[in-house]
C-alpha cells in the first residue's frame, strides 16, 4: 500500500515536472520569435568576411552555416561560447565579436576562454546593423543553399544548434 502511494505521488510530481517544462520550453520559443531580428531576405547576404587571424572566411554554398553574433562583453554570450565552440569544431560556423575592441583584445579573449572557433571583427557594429542585430548572443542558422532556417536569440546548447543543424540540410 504505502509504495502504492509514494508511486501515485511521484507520477504526479512528474507529471507536473513535465508539464511545466513544456511551458517554459513554449515560452522561451515565443519570446525567442519576438526578439529574432526581422530580415530583409532569408537568403545570406555575407559572402566572405576579414577574420580577426587576417585569413579571409569565404562562404561554402553546399554546406549549413551559422552565423552567430555576441560580444566579449556579453555574460551571455560568454556562457555559451563554450557551446559555439563546440560545434564549430564539425561545423561551418563563422562569429561576429560586436564592439568587442581591437583583433588583439579578441585574440587575447578567446586564448583566455580556451576558444578556437572563427572570429570576424565588427567594432562599430556595422554588421550587427546590417542583419538587425539588437540582442546578444544572436545565432542565425542558413541552410546549404544560403537559406535562414532559424533564429536563435539568446542562449543555445550544443544540442540545441546541432538539432537545428539537422533541419538544415
Amino acid at each position: 500500500m504505502a509504495f502504492n502511494k509514494i508511486w501515485g505521488r511521484s507520477k504526479k510530481i512528474l507529471k507536473e515536472i513535465a508539464l511545466l517544462l513544456l511551458i517554459i520550453f513554449i515560452f522561451s520559443n515565443i519570446i525567442n520569435w519576438l526578439r529574432a531580428p526581422k530580415l530583409e531576405s532569408n537568403t545570406l547576404t555575407l559572402k566572405e568576411a576579414k577574420q580577426t587571424n587576417g585569413a579571409l572566411w569565404h562562404y561554402e554554398k553546399g554546406k549549413p552555416l551559422i552565423l552567430h553574433f555576441w560580444g566579449t562583453w556579453c555574460p551571455v554570450c560568454r556562457a555559451e561560447a563554450p557551446n559555439i565552440d563546440a560545434v564549430s569544431r564539425q561545423y561551418n560556423v563563422v562569429t561576429i565579436a560586436v564592439n568587442s575592441g581591437d583583433n588583439a583584445s579578441i585574440k587575447h579573449y578567446l586564448q583566455k576562454h580556451h576558444l578556437s572557433f572563427r572570429v570576424v571583427n565588427d567594432p562599430q557594429g556595422k554588421l550587427a546593423e546590417r542583419f538587425n542585430v539588437t540582442v546578444f548572443p544572436t545565432t542565425f542558422i542558413f541552410d546549404a543553399n544560403g537559406r535562414r532556417k532559424f533564429t536563435e536569440v539568446g542562449y543555445t546548447t550544443t544540442s540545441g544548434l546541432l538539432t537545428r543543424l539537422k533541419f538544415a540540410y
